[in-house]
């Protein structure tokens, strides 16, 4: 039955709470439970529903959204969460079952894919039926949560979703644990909580619970007993005081923030503007289980403390170092919402812009698009500073250390080459296309620029103590020297990464019967010239044309070949294969990509 809240705004019990922000005859729906709210529209005079909008998606939510897509009624979902709508077959094809360490409650979600209108994002503000609505992210029951803030009837109202149940009281503490016995879903309700209750809504509207007209106190009751858990648990103690400052000075002019994944750090011009370097997750307590997209979140929790506490006007750009999921993450929301540029490395732009056409680890999902290509070893000015890109190849082929001088400190911003708090221990995973040579190569490049200080990802700023640059230099011939003990380079030599093929795209997706280009890079692992043959292995009914390349190389090169496929059957994720000769040898199928054929 319906609960009128005010003139315009009523609350309908169903499986949750759903809420209908009505216009006239028409309305916009936030939640949509079993579907039944659309049999009594009438009783309060809605003859036209413009939009349903989801806070997450449990099954409590969504489950009856097919009456919805039947009814023609667009569907507008939380952006991180997308795929447990729409693409949910997919989802529960691969969840992990047995041997489950995974407890996030992403298996309560719908159990049919449902066709969306569009996704919600994050600090966007939307308008249906004629309301606004303005997306905030609230992290806590699901990661990708959102609550929308609202003024109807001439009150501040914040749909909450399973937020908050009422006056110091959740839904769901089960919801909460993300990873096997973590409590990351407690310290980000928390946040999210003291967000909202900053934002000062008059009315907070819950998904399951009780109408709260004094959102203050029922905000600071559930904060104190949250909190309350989090000591008993002995985690995340020091969250509030994280809040509170989440910056710490390298020198004046250059902050790290503490509370990333992977720190981002932040410089001041005396103009009030500020650049980034790197931008992945902020605030993140701790990683969910899982690596699809509603298991990772960025959002911008930081950058009000920023602005206050250092009187930054405007982010006006943004540079990573390299192109991982936790260094990137956040480019699109502060160049969407806050207008800054992404300046890219010309190395790796085009994997932020083309994430799906790479076989490379910790790719973001969406493409960033890059505002400005930097080039290598060229300075670059920004207000009163200078700074330069150097290739730092090691931890990732496509990475650049960032050297400036500020406060008149010399300061390498250096990613993820190195690790641990003695910043010696190389950080090289051979999929993101490690060579044999490149912390030998990095330790040089140190030495050469000899900063004071060292800004690494995920470790507290170095300070370099005397001996560093001698010891990495030790290290990293060491590093070289075993690998080529190890490996049998004279005879066959696929480098360190252990690849001698490449397919390009890595992911398609295309028509059934819709021809398109494949790339085939293939390399000579002799010290000698040689012929390289290649062919395409594809699923029975396809064609692919020419039916074999071949390339003359030069010792240890790359060469590369076209090929024209056509998909004969549909499917997702059908396997193309590079299968490799070179002077009569056979590798065989070296490297495959993975096509999406729809009919």
């Amino acid at each position: 039955m319906f609960q009128r809240l005010s003139e315009n705004l009523y609350s309908f019990r169903d499986t949750c709470q759903v809420y209908a922000a009505r216009n006239g005859n028409e309305a916009v729906l936030v939640d949509f439970g079993s579907g039944e709210i659309l049999d009594r529209l009438a009783e309060i005079g809605v003859t036209r529903v413009a939009a349903i909008l989801m806070t997450h998606h449990h099954r409590d939510q969504a489950q009856g959204l097919e009456r919805a897509v039947r009814a023609g009624i667009p569907i507008w979902v939380p952006h991180n969460e997308q795929e447990l709508f729409a693409e949910v077959d997919a989802y529960w094809q691969a969840r992990e079952l047995m041997n489950n360490y995974n407890v996030r409650q992403d298996r309560f979600s719908p159990l049919e894919p449902v066709p969306i209108a569009g996704t919600l994002k994050d600090y966007e503000t939307v308008r249906h039926a004629g309301v606004d609505l303005t997306v905030v992210p609230t992290p806590g029951h699901t990661v990708g949560s959102v609550s929308f803030l609202s003024r109807i009837d001439g009150r501040a109202v914040a749909f909450t979703g399973d937020l908050i149940y009422g006056p110091g009281q959740v839904w769901s503490l089960a919801a909460t644990h993300w990873s096997y016995g973590g409590g990351e879903g407690l310290a980000h309700s928390v946040l999210s909580l003291l967000d909202l209750k900053d934002r000062g809504p008059d009315l907070l509207l819950p998904s399951h619970g009780h109408v709260m007209e004094k959102p203050s106190e029922a905000i600071d009751l559930l904060v104190e007993r949250l909190w309350e858990l989090l000591r008993f648990r002995r985690q995340f103690e020091g969250l509030l005081n994280l809040r509170e400052r989440p910056f710490e000075e390298v020198t004046p002019h250059l902050l790290r923030n503490r509370t990333s994944f992977a720190y981002h750090y932040v410089l001041l011009s005396k103009s009030g503007k500020a650049l980034y370097f790197d931008f992945g997750h902020d605030f993140l307590m701790g990683l969910p289980a899982g690596t699809e997209r509603s298991s990772r979140r960025p959002w911008l929790y930081t950058l009000g403390a920023l602005k206050k506490q250092y009187g930054v006007t405007k982010i006006d750009a943004v540079v990573p170092t390299h192109y991982h999921d936790d260094h990137v993450a956040g480019l699109n929301l502060l160049r969407d919402r806050e207008g800054a540029q992404v300046w890219a490395a010309v190395a790796f732009s085009d994997i932020l812009r083309r994430p799906e056409f790479y076989d490379l680890p910790c790719l973001w999902y969406d493409p960033i698009p890059v505002d400005r290509e930097l080039g290598l070893g060229e300075p670059i000015r920004w207000e009163e500073y200078e700074f330069t890109l150097y290739p730092l190849p090691g931890h990732t082929l496509y990475a650049v250390a960032i050297f400036l001088e500020v406060d008149g400190k010399r300061v390498l911003i250096a990613g993820d080459q190195y690790h641990g708090g003695e910043g010696i221990m190389e950080n090289y995973v051979y999929p993101n296309r490690y060579r044999i040579d490149d912390f030998a190569d990095s330790a040089a490049l140190y030495a050469k620029l000899r900063p004071d200080w060292i800004c690494t990802g995920h470790w507290s700023p170095l300070r370099v103590q005397p001996g560093y640059y001698e010891e990495l230099a030790e290290r990293g011939e060491k590093l070289a020297r075993i690998h080529r003990d190890l490996l049998p380079l004279e005879e066959v030599d696929f480098g360190a990464e252990g690849a001698g093929a490449r397919l390009t795209p890595y992911q398609a997706r295309v028509r059934l019967g819709q021809t398109f280009e494949m790339e085939a890079e293939a390399k000579n692992p002799y010290r000698r010239e040689a012929r390289a043959e290649v062919r395409l292995h594809a699923p029975p009914g396809w064609t692919v044309e020419p039916a074999a390349a071949v390339v003359t190389l030069p010792p240890g090169e790359w060469g590369r070949a076209k090929f024209r496929v056509t998909p004969g059957t549909p499917g997702r994720r059908q396997r193309v294969a590079a299968d490799v000769t070179v002077d009569g040898a056979r590798f065989g199928q070296l490297a495959e990509a993975l096509v999406t054929v729809r009919e």
